[in-house]
């Protein structure tokens, strides 16, 4: 018997080359009416980018731009398209999967031509989740590198292994690029603690953070990749875990912390699955570096144009961020996570989050 992510991943997957066979038979029948193939493809110019104030992240507005083979400067991207559909549409049936590198050299023996670098290549893939209202990886395609580490009382399978995220060695358990194909079997933890740097991941599952909050503990490795992201988004919907994200004290760990919040501009068009609105920042505030007399480092320019960026960003315009955004340039100083260590290595999780927490 199917279990529900098995299930799940069956109709994700026919969904997806459903899809993809309906793209190319309607390229077929208009070249029998001798009509020019077309697709419709969402714009993902900043200018139909929206922040939806109601869901809590960014979403497509109603633009659409016409991807058409009549047109001598399209032809050549079409014609990709069409050689990109049909490479996802054999990783489906022969039950594969490829990395986005392994596509953009597989291009290179494509009588259309090959792409310029990976970054063409990988905006035609976004252009068809776009247009399809698929996932890259329903259509059997993942990113180069490996995901975040989860560490804490979670079972999980893949496939038939059976993982359980605290024997699963010191660095934990590994989120897959295919994390919606796994299937959350026991969890005896009672909220995530999603961190910004491996380092502080490494000092929770040291200390034994998970244990004391009953949590299970996410290293995010810097900017969270989309399988993390989908992974926080599963435990707080599938699980009813609160997420609580600690971050350096800096734009860059308040962007991170905003991005898993409210999605991000490039991917709009997907946010619906990879938010998550109620997640709650812990991370190092302006007024942390304060009160703790934390060791710093002077804001750079670049720092400082960045905090006035986001003081305009809709996605900070509560009093919390507000504030904290005035003081931080007001201070002119930033820090680490680790900073702590200045009271201990066990300072960050004997003082700092159960005050967070609390």
């Amino acid at each position: 018997m199917l279990t529900l992510t098995q299930r799940s991943e069956s109709r994700r997957v026919k969904r997806a080359e459903q899809k993809l066979r309906e793209f190319g038979a309607d390229v077929v029948e208009r070249i029998r009416r001798v009509e020019p193939p077309k697709l419709s493809v969402p714009s993902r110019s900043t200018s139909n980018i929206i922040y939806d104030e109601k869901s809590g992240f960014y979403t497509l507005g109603d633009k659409f731009g016409m991807r058409s083979a009549a047109n001598v400067r399209q032809v050549k991207k079409f014609a990709q398209m069409l050689c990109a559909a049909d490479f996802c549409k054999s990783l489906i049936t022969s039950e594969k999967f490829a990395t986005l590198r392994e596509m953009y050299y597989t291009a290179e023996g494509w009588e259309t031509g090959s792409f310029s670098d990976q970054a063409e290549s990988n905006a035609l893939v976004e252009d068809m989740e776009a247009a399809f209202g698929l996932k890259r990886e329903d259509m059997g395609l993942m990113p180069e590198e490996d995901g975040a580490a989860v560490y804490g009382e979670l079972v999980v399978r893949e496939g038939d292994v059976r993982i359980d995220a605290t024997k699963a060695g010191r660095a934990g358990y590994t989120i897959p690029p295919t994390i919606d194909d796994v299937e959350f079997l026991k969890c005896g933890a009672k909220r995530v603690l999603a961190v910004e740097t491996m380092g502080m991941y490494h000092r929770l599952v040291q200390e034994e953070a998970w244990k004391k909050f009953n949590a299970l503990i996410v290293g995010l490795k810097g900017q969270a990749a989309r399988a993390t992201r989908r992974f926080l988004k599963r435990a707080n919907e599938e699980l009813g875990l609160p997420v609580h994200i600690f971050t350096d004290g800096d734009p860059f760990g308040f962007h991170i912390a905003m991005v898993i919040i409210s999605g991000s501009a490039k991917l709009a068009y997907i946010n619906h699955e990879l938010a998550v609105p109620n997640a709650e920042f812990i991370g190092v505030t302006a007024s942390d570096i304060v009160e703790y007399d934390l060791p710093t480092d002077k804001l750079k320019e670049c720092d400082i144009a960045r905090l006035k960026q986001l003081q305009k960003d809709p996605r900070y315009n509560s009093e919390f961020w507000q504030t904290e955004i005035k003081k931080m340039l007001e201070i002119g100083k930033k820090a680490e996570q680790q900073a702590f260590s200045k009271y201990g290595l066990d300072y960050v999780v004997n003082e700092y989050l159960p005050s967070k927490l609390h």
